[in-house]
């Protein structure tokens, strides 16, 4: 595949212990592809070496075709990969609106320097885009309040949102439903559907299987540090490995 976001034969190494031992994985355009597992079996770390926070020992990632497997992490989100963190991770002392603003400002490869005005060129799509992020996960109304004044589900969908305005061509989302509430989680998933039926390849960490069976066209299931099991939701989730490895989890 050309498009969206390939990984092939990735190992990734603490000491003697293969954390990403040898995985394959192909996040395609215009669809939702879920990684699950039980805690401990490597999706962050795979998720590091996607995004350019690691580095594998071995294998190679793939972005639009592009080896991207020694750039770092801001390359990759300038060649339009961007992500979330299981750990909310804010500007607490800016407004939501500016959280998202800078998001949207990196997106087009500007740096923000300072509170005092972005840089002119792009502003307006850059300010387009925020509001649209802002709009899609409900956020207009609290635009202008310090982010640490958000309780938790707000806070994950400010996240959201902030990688959203960077206009990704793929976007990696680490445990997104954490935190949310059910009328939450359904926007979630009404805006994740709508981003990959507007071609944007998506991939998603998530303990929720009901979520998971839900939204996801493809699942990945890691266990011990390799892909256990792949394929459609249905099919994945009657294979019994599955059901001990995570379902059971």
């Amino acid at each position: 595949m050309t498009a969206g976001l390939t990984a092939r034969g990735l190992v990734r190494r603490f000491g003697g212990i293969a954390a990403v031992d040898g995985v394959d994985l192909a996040v395609p355009p215009g669809r939702v592809t879920a990684l699950v597992g039980p805690n401990g079996a490597g999706k962050s770390t795979l998720f590091d070496c996607l995004s350019g926070v690691a580095r594998p020992d071995t294998g190679r990632v793939l972005l639009a075709g592009r080896d991207v497997t020694r750039l770092p992490d801001h390359a990759r989100a300038g060649l339009g990969l961007a992500r979330t963190f299981q750990q909310i991770a804010v500007f607490p002392g800016l407004t939501v609106g500016q959280n998202v603003l800078i998001g949207a400002e990196q997106g087009r490869g500007n740096t923000v320097r300072g509170l005092v005005g972005l840089p002119a060129r792009g502003r307006a799509a850059s300010a387009a885009a925020a509001d649209r992020a802002l709009r899609l996960f409900g956020l207009e109304a609290v635009r202008d309040w310090p982010a640490d004044r958000l309780p938790t589900g707000a806070l994950r969908l400010l996240e959201l949102a902030r990688a959203l305005a960077a206009a990704p061509r793929v976007l990696l989302l680490d445990e997104p439903a954490a935190g949310l509430d059910l009328a939450q989680t359904a926007r979630l998933g009404t805006v994740l559907r709508a981003l990959a039926a507007e071609g944007m390849a998506l991939l998603l960490v998530e303990h929720d299987v009901q979520l998971v069976a839900r939204l996801a066209d493809a699942v990945y299931v890691m266990a011990d540090g390799r892909i256990l099991a792949r394929g459609p939701v249905a099919a994945v989730l009657a294979d019994p490995r599955v059901a001990t490895a995570w379902v059971g989890s």
